[in-house]
């Protein structure tokens, strides 16, 4: 397998996955215009030409928001999530990012679980946070100082 940045050439296949994840998944568009921007960190995971994980953030001095993570559910459960998630940590530091923060479903327990293993705590709740009215915890990570 091998970890590296988004091309542009991904955006589809990441797009496709992120139907296949999510019941509000992120749309093309809305990647595209996130990859674009000069504040975009993004890293996957390839396995023979087929993107099994990715995540991204955007980065705005020293704060970084996670926008997307996701696993393909043939790869689930094999610690891709904790691969990626660690390597797009490394993306944001490398850009100055001092903490990351994230929302999550309140009911998805494997993400939280991830988030929680990986060393992020919930410090607030957006209520109705998702179309379906469902609630998002507000979760964060000190990353400590980066190299700048």
């Amino acid at each position: 397998m091998l970890t590296r940045d988004w091309t542009k050439e991904d955006i589809a296949e990441i797009s496709a996955l992120e139907k296949v994840c999510f019941s509000d998944p992120w749309s093309e568009q809305t990647f595209l215009a996130a990859f674009s921007s000069p504040y975009f960190a993004g890293v996957l995971i390839e396995d023979n030409g087929k993107i099994a994980a990715y995540a991204c953030a955007s980065v705005l001095f020293e704060d970084a928001e996670i926008g997307a993570v996701a696993v393909a559910p043939e790869y689930r459960s094999k610690g891709l999530g904790k691969t990626v998630l660690c390597e797009l940590e490394k993306r944001v530091k490398e850009k100055g990012a001092e903490r990351i923060f994230l929302e999550v479903r309140v009911s998805n327990e494997s993400a939280l679980g991830l988030y929680r293993g990986a060393g992020f705590e919930a410090f607030g709740v957006r209520k109705k946070y998702y179309a379906d009215g469902e609630d998002a915890f507000v979760m964060r990570k000190e990353l400590g100082a980066s190299a700048r």
